[in-house]
This record gives structure tokens, C-alpha cells and sequence, in this order.
């Protein structure tokens, strides 16, 4: 297969819920996500074969393939075809193991993988509340119940032995790695400020969003005082799980000659990118088998990698994976994850693509894997490696 290379790859911030990408319709902040990737490498929109998109919650706004919508809102050509996928949280991840594939295949030069979800315009699992259910009657027969992710966080906690003390000491983590992260300037050269003025209409006078809105001040003392929330035995709490946000993510994937016609010179390439299938009950544990296929089918160890991003969805599916894989926890979401930042749902994958992309550039270092549980019982899987490491 030919060798994929990411050219650029961006995120908005992340704003929290009825937050500063409140008023922003998802078509218009994906639009804008999109046309500034673009403008950032000079590469003609006309010339991009593909976009391919996630999103999760695909009613409203957010139905009639969003993706095509948003590349149609931004001005682009109307001859560049876009298509939108569901694979739950790694939507966006697995947008892009799609675009790499027909990079890889020949059968494109350049594509884009990106994702978009506002939580706050199209709520989660709000797709659930139409006629029927998504769990028939033969979905019942072989599993005996239908699970959403917060319980099956807290039986991975139970399986694990994972305490409220380890979730509570990793989301406090999280969020002194992001506070830190941003105070360093480590997301400049990722984060594309969102223009509210003018995608919001209801907000003229407002300036630039440039930062994640989720970051807070807190200690092991304030986490210990909050309430568990799926259960009073429970472990997690909302210090300890994902918030929910509003974002948008994009990836420009382009092959060797396309580097080479645009004058482009990408620093990282996708090495391998997979979707696997794990328990639907315990549901959130798939990163573990989708990290040590990665592994195995590359020839690496988990001490090649230098830097690992991995969705903190809830804290328990962090640690469960960290029991399995054996990491070195300094390299794991160095610069903070979804309990401090948020979890955009379809943004997210290729939002954690460009935190490891940058990072691996930043920190001259040859390895990153990035991985995402996903509802249903999926998880997404890359391996990025710096050119030339």
C-alpha cells in the first residue's frame, strides 16, 4: 500500500454545554473547520476526492449527511463528494482509517477525514427517542439486556477493581495536564479559533472562541465530594467522565506525489488505522484489543510508542486499558482528555488525531497511538509515526 501522509490536522475548541458554540449551527462550524484546514496548506478544495465525516446523533441539524451540508455552507466546490458515518464516539477515527484506505488503494490523492457534534443543539441519544428501540427482540435473546455507556463504565470499574480514589486521581489529572497544556501554548498550533460573530447571528459583538471551554479549577478534595452519578456505589461522577461539548475536527490526508505537487512537507504519517469489535455489554473495552492489533500487526511494543491518546470517555475505561496494556502513564493523554476538555461525540476521533499529530511534532518523538471506545461494543485504532523517525 502507498504511504498516507496528514498534511494538516485541526479542531476547534471545545465548548461546553450552552456554551460559546451554542448558538453555531453544527453545518456551519464543521463549514468553517473545513475551509480553514484548506486555507492552512494551499490545497485546492477542487482537488480533494473525498470528505469523509463523523457524526453520532444524526437527526435535526445534524441529519441529511452533515458533512456534505458542511462543505456546501463553507463555499467549497460542489463536485467534491462527502459522505457521513456513524461508528458512535469513533466516528471521525474511523473517517479517517476510510480516507487513508483510499489514499492507500490509489484510488484518491487527497482526502479529508473530520468530524462534527454540538451537544447542546442535538442532545445525546436523542436519535433513541423516535418509534421503536434500537435493541430487537433477537439482540435480547442473545445478550439478555440492552446497555448504555455509563453503566457499562461502572462494571468495567467492578471488573477491574478500578476505586473511586484511582477515577477521582485521573480526572484531576486531566485536568492539571490540560490547564497546563494550554498555558504552555502546546493547542496553538492545532486549535482554529471559531468566529461567533459571524456564524452566530444572535451573537454580532462576540469575539473569537479560542479555547476549551471545560477546563476548571479543582482538587482531589473537591472531586471527593461529588456525587456519583449512575448509581450511589458508583465510581464516577462528572469530575470523572467526558463532558459534554460542542466541536469540530478535521484531518487533510494526502499521498507522496500530492505532498510533492502542492509543495506540502507532512511530518507525520498514518502508519495503521483499524476498527475492531469488542463485548456490547462491557461495551467500552474495546481499546484494548484494538491497541494490541495495532501493535502486533506493526511491530512495535507499548514502549515504542511515545505518546498515547486514548478518550477518557469515564475514567474507568483509562484504567481498565492501563491494567491490560502496561503504559507508562506519564505518556498517556499528556495534555489532558475529555473530563477536562469535553467529548464532542463525532469530532472527537480526528480531534485526537490532531493532539497526537502536533504532539509528535512538537516533542520530536517517532511514535503516537490513539484510541477511542465506542458504543455498540466497536473501538477505533491508529498509529501515527513521524516521517523520517
Amino acid at each position: 500500500m502507498r504511504q498516507v501522509l496528514i498534511a494538516d490536522a485541526v479542531r476547534t475548541p471545545f465548548g461546553k454545554k450552552g456554551g460559546h458554540l451554542a448558538g453555531v449551527h453544527p453545518a456551519d462550524l464543521l463549514g468553517h473547520t473545513l475551509k480553514v484546514l484548506l486555507e492552512r496548506t494551499g490545497v485546492p478544495a477542487e482537488d480533494v476526492t473525498q470528505v469523509i465525516g463523523g457524526c453520532i446523533d444524526q437527526v435535526g441539524e445534524q441529519t441529511a449527511n452533515i458533512t456534505r451540508t458542511a462543505w456546501l455552507v463553507a463555499g467549497l466546490p460542489e463536485s467534491v463528494a462527502a459522505t457521513t458515518i456513524d461508528s458512535q464516539c469513533g466516528s471521525s477515527q474511523q473517517a479517517l482509517t476510510l480516507a487513508r484506505a483510499l489514499i492507500a488503494s490509489g484510488a484518491a490523492e487527497v482526502a479529508i477525514a473530520c468530524g462534527v457534534e454540538s451537544m447542546t443543539r442535538v442532545p445525546i441519544q436523542c436519535t433513541m427517542n423516535g418509534p421503536g428501540h434500537p435493541a430487537s427482540p433477537g439482540y435480547y435473546d442473545r445478550y439478555g439486556e440492552f446497555v448504555l455507556q455509563f453503566e457499562s463504565g461502572e462494571r468495567i470499574a467492578k471488573k477491574w477493581g478500578i476505586t473511586r480514589d484511582e477515577t477521582d486521581r485521573l480526572g484531576l489529572s486531566s485536568q492539571n495536564r490540560a490547564e497546563k497544556a494550554w498555558s504552555n501554548g502546546v493547542f496553538d498550533t492545532q486549535i482554529i479559533p471559531v468566529p461567533i460573530s459571524t456564524l452566530d447571528p444572535a451573537q454580532p459583538d462576540a469575539p473569537a472562541f479560542d479555547r476549551d471551554q471545560g477546563l476548571r479549577e479543582t482538587s482531589l478534595e473537591k472531586l471527593a465530594q461529588l456525587k456519583a452519578v449512575h448509581s450511589p456505589t458508583g465510581v464516577h461522577t462528572a469530575g470523572t467522565a467526558s463532558q459534554i461539548a460542542d466541536g469540530a475536527s478535521a484531518v487533510l490526508l494526502v499521498s507522496e506525489a500530492a505532498a510533492a505537487k502542492y509543495g506540502l512537507m507532512p511530518q507525520v504519517e498514518i502508519l495503521d488505522s483499524i476498527l475492531v469489535g469488542s463485548d456490547p455489554i462491557l461495551m467500552l473495552t474495546g481499546p484494548i484489543p484494538a491497541t494490541r492489533q495495532l501493535l502486533d500487526r506493526n511491530g512495535l511494543t507499548v514502549a515504542d510508542i511515545d505518546t498515547f491518546e486514548i478518550n477518557e470517555a469515564f475514567a474507568s475505561v483509562v484504567l481498565a486499558w492501563a491494567r491490560e496494556i502496561e503504559p507508562d502513564m506519564e505518556k498517556v493523554n499528556p495534555n489532558g482528555g475529555a473530563i477536562a476538555m469535553g467529548h464532542p461525540l463525532g469530532a472527537t476521533g480526528t480531534a485526537l488525531i490532531a493532539k497526537a499529530t502536533h504532539e509528535l511534532v512538537r516533542t520530536d518523538q517517532a511514535h503516537a497511538l490513539v484510541t477511542v471506545c465506542c458504543g455498540g461494543g466497536l473501538a477505533t485504532g491508529s498509529i501515527l509515526r513521524r516521517v523520517g523517525a
